[in-house]
């Protein structure tokens, strides 16, 4: 297989999509023949700074490999930990087509805008001659159980409370609301502040509040989530950017709380479910979420949105409606992979159900064990096992637990044992290092909710 002049060997390709290009395959490839040092850093808030030593060809016959083997890299950074400032070292081309990709009506004009706007700071790429250094600040959260706490998760359907006393769950509540069409900030504030009320009436004092939420969030302020994505950009800043700060406090006054990205969550849960560290989260539903556990146990702030990074080279991936790039997370390890696949595999779905239902017909057609269904989870499975690969390079995970509606049933199964099956022939390396899980009764009994509410020190 050939990729912009770059041989690369694939032995394992998902037989519905014959196409794919693992982007791991490709660098691993790309750097075997590249010679010229390249230094790369994105810079976060606080003067956290993610910066990678690298190398290019830096040759006219391999621009075009060099430019995209850069701007993928730049992309996995952006959106694995997030940043408004890219430093460049030693390559003036690299660094030219980095200032053009990364601006308004460029390329990559998605990326900077989105970046610009969470970070508030304008986007800006910056050629140096001495590279930063990497930079980052964990943060010890989780496995606090003493005292009267608060525990609250904020999901798009319905929102979760539980009042827990050291450690014991005396109340738990579930229910449906509806933010993500809801234009009205208020509507949001009132059922948080609802949720934490209903919760504190059946404990004696409240000591503590922990958040699980789905969205960016940095300093407990809410930079992006899809929670709120009917409120107009003028009331999001002046009412959802300090939600949760205002609401606790309005309830609580001064305690002490935190509120973390649900994936972050999700994955702290795993850790304590698995009885280890370096827990690296993926949650296969309506997109990819995702959630990381450093090696500490602690959680590190970083965006960790698998649903924008890149994991499929090949010019003919498909395309995000939402950041509009190619080969992204998204519509590989969520239902749209599914829907995606379907139609390669015979199956025809009815364009004018929603894709939840579009999941549930080739989720039916695999319970009565469907071939096409079957071959629509092996070749998810191949992409897995793929991009596990890349993640592994990326975050150094030891143990991955896989979750969400994708993953469930028959069809997870058949994903887990091709993915588990290449992984073997194509990576031992990996498949000898890193323990995949999924749920089991323990972390079904550690609820979202409760485990956030161990979340803040008090």
């Amino acid at each position: 297989m050939n990729f912009l002049g770059i041989e690369l060997e694939v032995k394992n390709l998902p037989e519905l999509d014959p196409g794919f290009i693992p982007l791991h395959k490709f660098n691993e490839a790309f750097l075997k023949t590249a010679k010229k040092p390249v230094g790369i850093a994105v810079e976060r808030s606080c003067g956290e700074m993610a910066s990678v030593e690298t190398f290019i060809h830096g040759t006219p016959e391999l621009r075009a490999a060099d430019r995209y083997y850069i701007n993928r890299l730049v992309k996995s950074i952006l959106w694995m930990k997030g940043g408004f400032r890219i430093y460049v070292r030693g390559d003036e081309d690299i660094y030219k087509y980095l200032s053009e990709a990364y601006s308004a009506g460029g390329e990559q004009d998605f990326d900077y805008d989105y970046m610009s706007n969470v970070f508030e700071h304008p986007f800006e790429v910056i050629y140096t001659d001495s590279l930063p250094e990497s930079k980052d600040s964990p943060k010890a959260v989780g496995g606090h159980m003493k005292g009267c706490r608060i525990g609250f998760d904020a999901g798009g359907s319905d929102r979760k409370v539980s009042a827990v006393i050291d450690g014991e769950a005396v109340f738990s509540e579930e229910v449906v609301w509806f933010p993500k069409i809801t234009a009205d900030p208020d509507y949001h504030y009132e059922g948080i502040v609802s949720a934490l009320r209903s919760a504190a009436a059946h404990m004696p004092r409240v000591d503590a509040v922990g958040v699980s939420s789905a969205g960016v969030y940095i300093n407990n302020r809410t930079m992006n989530a899809s929670l709120f994505l009917a409120v107009p950009k003028e009331l999001y800043d002046e009412k959802v950017k300090d939600i949760y700060i205002r609401a606790i406090h309005d309830c609580f006054g001064d305690v002490p709380f935190c509120v973390v990205n649900d994936g972050d969550v999700t994955a702290l849960a795993g850790a304590m479910s698995l009885e280890d560290t370096n827990v690296l989260g993926i949650a296969m539903g309506t997109s990819e979420a995702g959630g990381y556990v450093d090696e500490e146990g602690r959680i590190t702030g970083w965006l960790n949105e698998l649903a924008f990074m890149p994991v499929d080279a090949s010019p003919d991936a498909m395309r995000d409606e939402w950041s509009r790039d190619i080969g992204c997370g998204v519509k590989y390890f969520s239902q749209d992979g599914v829907i995606k696949l379907a139609p390669a595999a015979g199956i025809e779905l009815d364009s004018s159900i929603s894709p939840a239902e579009k999941l549930k017909v080739v989720q039916g057609l695999m319970e009565k064990d469907d071939e096409r269904a079957a071959a629509v989870y092996r070749s998810i499975g191949t992409y897995l096992a793929h991009s596990l690969a890349l993640y592994r390079a990326q975050y150094g995970c030891r143990n991955l637990l896989l979750l969400g509606r994708v993953m469930s049933g028959k069809g997870g199964d058949i994903l887990l044992d091709t993915c588990r099956s290449v992984l073997a022939d194509e990576y031992p390396e990996v498949y000898s290092a890193v323990r995949i899980a999924l749920p089991d009764e323990k972390f079904r009994r550690v609820g979202q909710s409760a485990v956030a509410a161990s979340m803040p020190e008090a």
